[in-house]
């Protein structure tokens, strides 16, 4: 049918506010008693950690915007006040049921099972001596309280740090009357401390707060004053870095000055103990320029993210999601070198169900061959020690020609990424930064081979990042061949992304901010076209994030022709889904579990004839049109029929699947009657295997 005459005028969702919603899937998670209890444990801590990038990231840039006066930014029109105020309320609600629940459900049934948290009333007489020990070898050396005046200025707060604010009363050793006093929490000493087992009830962990041993002994850091109060605040600041596209010359220099500028950028939030004064807790406001509505009282460690150490105990398998071993596709079992196997056949592997050491095989065979010329590779997040930088590296002092696409912008990991880059130079490697305003996000590798004196292209396509440790947690899919066609086309791009000049004709793959964005709307357009001659019009999207405007109306105009629309978007969507006679083809769903979906997969139906891409990029304006992104086509028969087997299996999940209503909120799916069905574990027991 047509387009509707009067389309409904709020046509979005706020990305904000759906953000937000992401992380509330992620802490139900926390609350399933499904989930082994030092998993639930995680997923809080996770939903902390999101918290703080949320607030240092968007929340910072409303907060800009409400003092600037700025106009309504995003296609939802609302206000940067209008939408502070929705999180604000939102944000409160889910800051409570984490600490409710943290309080009266997790750390009851964790002790039940045998991991304690210790309050100090609860302290034995040899566990008050062993701590007043700790106290005095391990944390005063290394503690600097202080008191302040007009002479002496409220020390600076490091981003995310403990602190301690202080009720002091007497005089000190100068006569001088002090009211107050701060002591930060060195960052170099744990946060949860285990005590040893002789002062440990046989077969439990326990763990004292290194908040509480403070707490505990502030009186010895101030002697001769009286000490009235003690209480733990955490200061976010806004972590946004700026960059001029104009003006900046040395894109490292420039970096090394924000980064450590933005350790004590503007503040745009502060978690207090509930228990401090408003007296305190003003002041508090008052210094760090702070509003009542950025203050958030909790019930606990003002971090809960402290408690994250606690997930990796190694003899409570019990408490833990099963472990398993990532499994191997058949083509790649035997003793022939991964270039033999590329030489004759593609590899599709699906991370982490199958494992990442093929990936890392490929570059270390690409090292270690004499027949290797050269390898070029973008990086984006790699993680620290990783093994195929070290490859990277000995291919380097080797003699071949390594290039490394490095993207120095990757947020929150720009500092690791610059020493990575003067690793690979200092070991002779070509290194290329990421173009200041187009992130390099794309995920590729390139080797070249000489083969009976001809020169042979191999290539590795994937969804996420070359980083060894999160392939074991985020699910992605890898892509390793040797089809002439596309590594000429990998081969383009790589000219592109290092010498900014234009890609020529791609057959293969298409690229952001160039071909992507244009080629996705035709596509929809034809579905749309084919939906309307009276044929079947098919998408299927597996995507982190859906927000760019221009899609989304695209998206609506073929739901309005018949077109069946079904999107399993993991986090932001702003498209509202069911709405009659604009979007009620359409359905999106969320998959949250155990590991965090992150592959980017396109189906388009095309008439029967239908087409497969993966990529590196969500379909978001900055992926879309202000980032190098990589998507490629996937035309073997045996790969299509295992991805459309994939995304069904998606949209059948009825155990870890949330749909989205065009309110903006969301329902989990519950199996009822029917047969549950989990995506993540059946991609387990298909291609992994149990230890």
């Amino acid at each position: 049918m047509d387009a509707p005459a009067q389309p409904p005028t709020d046509l979005y969702i706020n990305r904000e506010l759906s953000q937000l919603e992401f992380n509330k899937r992620v802490f139900a998670q926390a609350l399933d008693p499904t989930v082994p209890l030092l998993e639930r444990l995680r997923f809080l801590c996770i939903t902390c950690t999101n918290l703080d990038e949320f607030f240092e990231i968007r929340v910072a840039v409303l907060k800009q915007q409400i003092e600037i006066g700025a106009p309504t930014q995003g296609p939802d029109k609302l206000t940067a006040q209008q939408v502070f105020d929705a999180l604000r309320h939102q944000t409160l609600s889910l800051v409570q049921q984490q600490y409710q629940f943290l309080n009266n459900v997790l750390l009851p049934e964790l002790a039940a099972a045998g991991v304690r948290f210790i309050e100090s009333p609860a302290w034995s007489e040899e566990q008050r001596l062993w701590l007043h020990d700790y106290f005095l070898q391990q944390v005063v050396p290394v503690l600097t309280p202080l008191t302040f005046d007009p002479s002496r200025p409220f020390p600076r707060v490091l981003n995310k740090s403990l602190n301690f604010i202080v009720r002091l009363e007497g005089k000190d050793a100068f006569g001088r009357r002090r009211h107050r006093g701060v002591v930060q929490a060195p960052r170099s000493l744990p946060r949860v401390i285990r005590l040893p087992d002789h002062l440990s009830n046989p077969d439990c962990h326990d763990y004292v707060f290194l908040s509480s041993i403070i707490r505990e002994h502030i009186d010895e850091l101030f002697p001769g004053l009286e000490v009235g109060g003690c209480y733990q605040f955490r200061i976010t600041r806004n972590s946004n870095l700026y960059v001029d596209d104009e003006e900046v010359s040395d894109l490292v220099h420039v970096l090394e000055g924000q980064l450590e500028a933005s350790r004590y950028g503007a503040a745009v939030r502060i978690e207090v103990g509930h228990e401090c004064p408003a007296d305190l807790q003003q002041f508090l406001l008052d210094h760090f320029q702070l509003q009542a509505h950025d203050m958030y009282l909790v019930r606990g460690p003002v971090n809960l993210n402290r408690l994250a150490t606690v997930c990796d105990i190694e003899d409570r398998p019990e408490l833990k999601y099963p472990v398993f071993t990532p499994g191997h596709p058949k083509e790649l079992l035997g003793d022939e070198n991964i270039f033999s196997i590329l030489a004759k056949k593609n590899v599709l592997l699906h991370h982490p169900y199958q494992s990442f050491a093929p990936t890392i095989d490929f570059i270390y065979s690409a090292a270690t061959d004499a027949n290797v010329l050269a390898i070029k590779m973008t990086l984006y997040r790699t993680g620290p020690e990783s093994p195929i930088v070290d490859h990277l590296v000995r291919a380097a002092r080797s003699g071949k020609e390594v290039t490394v696409i490095i993207e120095l912008m990757a947020r929150f990991d720009e500092a690791a990424n610059i020493s990575l880059a003067n690793r690979l130079q200092e070991a002779g490697a070509h290194v290329v930064y990421g173009l200041v305003g187009y992130k390099t996000h794309a995920k590729m590798t390139l080797v070249v081979r000489r083969e009976k004196d001809q020169l042979r292209r191999y290539v590795h396509l994937g969804t996420g990042n070359y980083h060894h440790a999160t392939t074991r947690v985020y699910t992605d899919y890898g892509y390793m061949s040797s089809s002439r066609r596309l590594g000429e086309d990998v081969h383009r791009v790589f000219m592109q992304l290092t010498s900014l000049t234009a890609a020529g004709d791609l057959s293969r793959m298409l690229t952001a901010p160039f071909t992507l964005y244009e080629a996705l709307t035709a596509k929809i357009r034809r579905e749309t076209e084919i939906a309307k001659a009276g044929g079947q019009g098919r998408i299927i999207v597996k995507i982190n994030s859906l927000s760019e405007a221009g899609i989304i109306n695209t998206l609506y105009e073929a739901s309005a022709a018949g077109v069946q629309i079904d999107l399993i978007v993991r986090g932001i969507c702003t498209l509202r889904p069911g709405v009659p006679g604009l979007s009620e083809n359409i359905r999106v769903r969320s998959i949250v579990g155990r590991f965090l979906e992150h592959s980017r997969v396109y189906f388009f139906g095309n008439n029967g004839d239908g087409e497969f891409y993966c990529s590196s990029a969500d379909w978001m304006e900055r992926n879309l049109l202000k980032r190098n992104e990589s998507c490629f086509e996937i035309r073997q028969k045996a790969m299509k029929d295992q991805i459309m087997h994939d995304l069904e299996l998606f949209l059948a999940d009825n155990c870890q699947a949330w749909t989205l209503h065009g309110d903006g909120s969301y329902e989990r799916l519950q199996p009822g009657e029917k047969t549950p069905i989990s995506a993540q574990e059946v991609f387990l027991k298909l291609l992994a295997s149990p230890n």
